[in-house]
């Protein structure tokens, strides 16, 4: 394949100033695929990471963030046999260093060399650059092949979903039958709710604010949604749930309020699943937690192999995104593309970028 020299790419020159230029094509160093990037999903931490940076970022002037994406290898290093040129891949955002204890246990994503490049470790899009580039490098060991009934649109959401599946890992599954509260219909609770399903829930109940989100919950397989702006959601939990609670909450806003009111809403002996990103302290009721035997996981990212799991149940259309992909954006329209992400604009759920 012809290769250019330069590429266009968004670099992060400043906090809150994120500009699309032209860098260097980088060239793949060992274990590592060179890809050409097709679509980028913004996460919710991306306007972060534009507005404050994340520990241990490459320079500023220098910085690519963005990391859920796909695309095609279109060159390999000399020692790569696991990948060929041609192949359709997704990117998993992390890389351990594959050394220390957490890693040799399949806990990369909590590595204990986090941010430090000198021992393997690789965090694209926050302390590694990323995706929202025409040109990126990968480790083989960070890329998934995508079957061709999987657009490359869908397979940027794939991250999403393996974060959703490794916090069902975390909190030991699903068993058939049992009664599973969503909290927050953003992308994490409705690709949450679509999971419980497949993994056998009798019941699962969405909750949030937003019927436009709450209706794609309902397409997506949500047996009931609770308005938390027009119903007790705990009365509506307690009733449904023959007034003992829910075997399971996944909770996914990220928000103090939900994230206690968890606690209110599950069973004796249940489990919660805290999968958001919390950025204010959470008053929790820790003697419930000890007296009621509760059983509480939080999953950090896309851990333990996750999207290859994902990746199946995508293809035979058990795990539908194309609900979730609301608006797509050119790379050179990236701050209008966080603009309508952030501001919800037009109900915006997922977005993409393209390069």
């Amino acid at each position: 394949m012809d290769i250019p020299t330069t590429m266009k790419a968004a670099v992060l020159f400043n906090y809150g100033d994120l500009r699309v230029t032209h860098k260097p094509v980088p060239a793949p160093s060992v274990g590592e695929a060179l890809v050409k990037v097709d679509s980028i999903a913004i996460c919710g931490s991306d306007p972060a990471i534009v507005a404050k940076g994340w520990q241990n970022h490459p320079p500023l002037g220098e910085f690519i963030p963005g990391h859920e994406f796909t695309g095609t290898v279109v060159a390999i290093a000399a020692d790569v046999t696991e990948l060929n040129v041609g192949d359709r891949v997704a990117v998993e955002p992390h890389k351990g260093c594959g050394r220390c204890v957490n890693c040799l246990r399949g806990l990369y994503t909590t590595c204990l060399n986090y941010g430090k490049p000198e021992k393997g470790h690789r965090h694209y899009g926050f302390c590694s650059n990323g995706g929202y580039a025409e040109y990126t490098v990968c480790h083989v060991n960070t890329l998934h092949k995508l079957p061709d009934n999987i657009s490359f649109e869908e397979g940027a959401l794939l991250t999403t979903a393996g974060t959703v599946l490794y916090g069902y890992e975390r909190i030991g599954g699903v068993r058939p039958g049992e009664t599973v509260v969503v909290t927050g219909p953003g992308a994490i609770g409705l690709i949450s709710a679509q999971v419980a399903k497949i993994l056998g829930a009798g019941r699962v109940i969405l909750t949030g604010t937003r019927e436009d989100r709450l209706a794609v919950g309902r397409q997506l397989g949500a047996d009931v949604t609770l308005n938390i702006n027009e119903v007790n959601v705990r009365e509506e939990v307690m009733k449904l749930a023959d007034g003992i609670g829910a075997d399971l909450v996944v909770e996914c806003t990220g928000q103090p309020g939900p994230a206690a009111e968890a606690l209110e809403i599950v069973r004796k002996n249940g489990r919660i699943c805290y999968n958001g990103i919390y950025h204010e302290p959470v008053t929790l009721q820790l003697n419930k937690i000890v007296q009621w035997n509760l059983l509480i996981a939080g999953p950090k990212a896309e851990g333990m192999w996750n999207l290859e799991r994902a990746i199946p149940l995508m293809a035979d259309g058990r795990l539908k995104m194309k609900p979730l992909i609301t608006h797509t954006f050119c790379l050179d329209d990236i701050n209008e593309a966080f603009d309508t992400f952030t501001g919800r604009v037009g109900g915006a759920i997922k977005v993409i970028v393209k390069p």
